[in-house]
């Protein structure tokens, strides 16, 4: 399984990107769950469209995956997942994105797929590598843990994917809304010995 973690949509990498899924059929799962809590659906969709946009720019296949659409049918998400060779999850709300990825199952999948070695690659940024960690602790302090978008009210989940042993903190010193946020998850982190990485807009972690 390989990792191509941004800190903010493609980033500085994008040839690297090409690269590394050279071999595979191009095709991307687009996962935009981490933005289930908008209510500007005009703003939402165009954020997507240009994210689809950037992609499809450097050759991809895109299309759009709704992890909502497999609430409590993990086996359907799985055979659905199946047809891709990339993963894209954008950016939003980290823990909406945790719900919505446990609700349906995605989870267990992608943890499953990192422990078989699928040749897969997981890609995204912000919320989408944010996820990827031991905790969401600090990052409580940029995105609201209290956003619960879907039907039933769940507790907050803390637990990252625990695929990287590390938390990922993007837009570190950037031109980003949530960069000054960010000053205060490390602080946070660096206080409580959380183990992490900043990365600056334009950054990327590839683990290959």
């Amino acid at each position: 399984m390989k990792f191509y973690l941004s800190s903010y949509k493609i980033g500085n990498e994008e040839q690297k990107l090409i690269d590394i899924t050279k071999n595979g059929n191009k095709k991307v799962a687009y996962i935009n769950n981490a933005l289930d809590f908008a209510t500007d659906l005009e703003r939402k969709n165009k954020s997507d469209a240009m994210d689809v946009s950037d992609l499809k720019r450097i050759g991809f296949i895109v299309d759009i995956l709704d992890l909502k659409k497999y609430f409590r049918n993990t086996e359907g998400l799985q055979e659905k997942l199946n047809e891709y060779d990339v993963i894209w999850v954008r950016g939003g709300n980290t823990f909406v994105l945790a719900q919505a990825m446990r609700l349906s199952g995605f989870d267990k999948i992608v943890k499953k797929y990192y422990k078989d070695k699928k040749n897969i690659l997981y890609g995204g940024y912000s919320a989408g590598v944010c996820i990827l960690g031991p905790t969401l602790k600090g990052i409580h302090l940029v995105d609201d843990p209290d956003q619960k978008p879907y039907e039933e009210r769940y507790q907050t989940i803390w637990d990252g994917l625990h695929i990287l042993e590390y938390a990922i903190a993007p837009h570190y010193k950037s031109e980003h809304p949530e960069s000054k946020g960010i000053d205060k998850a490390i602080e946070y982190m660096v206080n409580n010995k959380i183990p992490f990485k900043a990365l600056k807009d334009g950054e990327v972690i590839i683990i290959e």
